[in-house]
């Protein structure tokens, strides 16, 4: 056997064996400071229907990319101990506080509002709030007519005054309590004494203070009830919508409809 041979073998294969170790090592670190450190997160292990029981069966422990976990996301498996789903949950899909509930727990309102925040009601309507299929846990956009003209219709705007605000409750159904009207739910739930899910004519939000002057001021003056559109709930991004005016839904014909009111408008002496 040529020992020189096999001794250059062995020093290549490690020399080899180091170049592969410092190239993953390079990539693992230009991966962690794009997508920051890996951190655990409780994932569902198989698929969770809404109102199922969840135990430590139906979930594991994945890790993650920080950049990666959800607001909210359970990290440790005991923290779901006795919990039901609120939503269906897809095997693979973090589980966070909004998609999980404590049956018969009376915690009330007030230990749900962020620290910060604060709980607003307003009246809703079939039209006005997506047929009241809004749920506890759900996020919406406020939209709001805007007219400080006193009609002119030229002047009036159609506005995105808040987005991604999140549902505290919908009528007298809050985010700890289980609708179980119409819908089968197990055994082991329907012997719980849980709050009813109920038709409603209210919805409650979660803002920050200056939202609810914001809120406040269109409720009171606009004369018009704001419009609520349902996100994604996976949907957090914040966009700049620029205001609707007449002449963005007229199109082609908006130079037709500026002439017409600029010569309104010569008239009034405006």
């Amino acid at each position: 056997m040529n020992t020189r041979a096999f001794t250059l073998a062995l020093i290549i294969s490690l020399f080899s064996m180091f170049m592969v170790y410092t190239y993953i090592e390079d990539e693992k670190s230009v991966i962690n400071q794009r997508y920051g450190t890996n951190t655990s997160v409780v994932v569902a292990k198989v698929d969770i229907q809404e109102l199922e029981l969840i135990d430590d069966s139906k979930v594991t422990v994945q890790s993650v990319p920080s950049s990666f976990v959800q607001p909210g996301a359970f990290r440790k498996i005991d923290e779901l101990e006795n919990t039901v789903a609120t939503v269906p949950i897809l095997k693979g899909e973090q589980i966070s506080k909004p998609r999980v509930t404590y049956p018969g727990s009376g915690t009330g309102l007030s230990r749900q509002v962020s620290a910060g925040k604060r709980a607003f009601a307003m009246t809703i309507t079939d039209e006005s709030a997506v047929s009241r299929l809004i749920k506890p846990g759900d996020r919406v956009d406020i939209v709001a007519a805007i007219d400080f003209s006193a009609g002119r219709k030229d002047l009036q705007k159609i506005m995105t005054i808040l987005q991604n605000v999140y549902v505290l409750s919908t009528g007298m159904s809050i985010t700890n309590n289980i609708p179980i009207i119409g819908i089968k739910t197990p055994r082991e739930i329907k012997t719980m004494k849980l709050s009813t899910y109920n038709q409603y004519n209210t919805i409650t939000l979660e803002l920050d203070p200056y939202q609810v002057q914001k809120l406040t001021h269109v409720l009171s003056y606009s004369g018009r009830r704001p419009t609520i559109s349902l996100r994604n709930n996976n949907d957090n991004e914040i966009i700049n919508i620029k205001p609707t005016r007449l002449f963005d839904i007229l199109g082609e014909d908006a130079a037709e409809a500026r002439t017409y009111f600029s010569d309104q408008n010569k008239q009034a002496g405006q």
